[in-house]
């Protein structure tokens, strides 16, 4: 079993783990010739939330050299907290970014990271005293044009192949509407306001461009409303649109919703530090889908999908 990649796109892979680590401790990472998959699906995680992610190989690594006896797959069980601490001693971020050694065992010349401008970080499979390791090793130039290297080792725990067979992302209904959501950021201060009058939070969209989120108590009624959004169609749609199936059976004004932990909506809109389009797919009374594209629909680098189960509001 060998894994060795050139990690190119630094920043990028930084802001994903940045998400998925306050999301949940314990993160799976599948490898394949040709996809890096993300995996949050812990039975523990609060409020049931799961990420699932596919991140084209091209768009993070160079140099990306797989072999394995399961289709050149592996499989991984690692700390979320751990990986960042490895890519936040490799990111050149001037603003001082430090190893902690409570993510990794990290040992080089020079602890301060931040004088360091990374040239080159290379990440492997490796094995330490019988413990199986995603070492990565750093290289850059201190400011006195010195090259500095920088290791750093995140245990790892590597499944056996039925046990990754047995992966699988949760089984959802058709959804009854997609809806373009605004930027993350801006819809991330609402959802903020929003959280001291209510633990649940009701999303609403059509499929004519209207967008709600709405908290709904004793003592409040508080709803957010935009219109003009846009409604993405599925490959499914646009078959039955060309062959005029089902037409006018759906109301495109019928609101459809679906009630969720505000506390998970607001774990999942920490991904704006990587979100460049969101798509919301409303299963209503059933869950809450969200796509979170890195880079343009068309030619995205990958997409990070969250799953958020219905809340059963009485």
């Amino acid at each position: 079993m060998r894994f060795r990649a050139n990690i190119d796109n630094v920043p990028t892979f930084f802001r994903i783990m940045q998400t998925l680590e306050k999301l949940q401790k314990r993160l799976i990472i599948k490898f394949t010739e040709t996809t890096m998959h993300l995996i949050c699906n812990s039975d523990t995680n609060e409020g049931g939330i799961q990420v699932w992610s596919q991140i084209k190989v091209p768009s993070l690594f160079s140099k990306y050299r797989i072999q394995s006896n399961a289709n050149n797959e592996i499989t991984l069980v690692l700390s979320s907290e751990a990986l960042l601490g490895a890519l936040r001693s490799a990111s050149s971020n001037p603003s001082g970014l430090t190893i902690n050694p409570n993510n990794g065992n990290a040992n080089g010349q020079g602890n301060n990271v931040n004088s360091i401008e990374t040239e080159e970080v290379i990440v492997r499979l490796t094995k330490k005293n019988e413990q199986a390791m995603l070492s990565f090793e750093i290289t850059g130039l201190s400011r006195l044009g010195r090259t500095v290297r920088v290791a750093h080792d995140v245990r790892i725990e590597v499944l056996k192949p039925l046990d990754a067979a047995r992966l699988g992302e949760p089984l959802c209904p058709a959804p009854d509407v997609h809806v373009l959501l605004p930027p993350l950021q801006k819809l991330r201060t609402i959802v903020e306001r929003l959280r001291p009058m209510s633990n649940i939070l009701a999303l609403r969209a059509n499929n004519s461009g209207v967008l709600q989120i709405a908290v709904n108590t004793e003592g409040v009624k508080v709803e957010t409303e935009w219109r003009g959004c846009t409604n993405p169609k599925t490959s499914e749609e646009e078959e039955n649109a060309d062959g005029d199936e089902d037409e006018g059976e759906k109301d495109p004004e019928k609101l459809h919703s679906v009630v969720i932990s505000i506390k998970s909506f607001l774990k999942f809109l920490n991904s704006h530090v990587v979100s460049t389009t969101t798509i919301a797919c409303i299963c209503q009374h059933h869950c809450l889908i969200l796509y979170v594209y890195i880079g343009d629909v068309a030619d995205a680098g990958g997409v990070l999908t969250f799953y958020i189960p219905a809340v059963i509001d009485e």
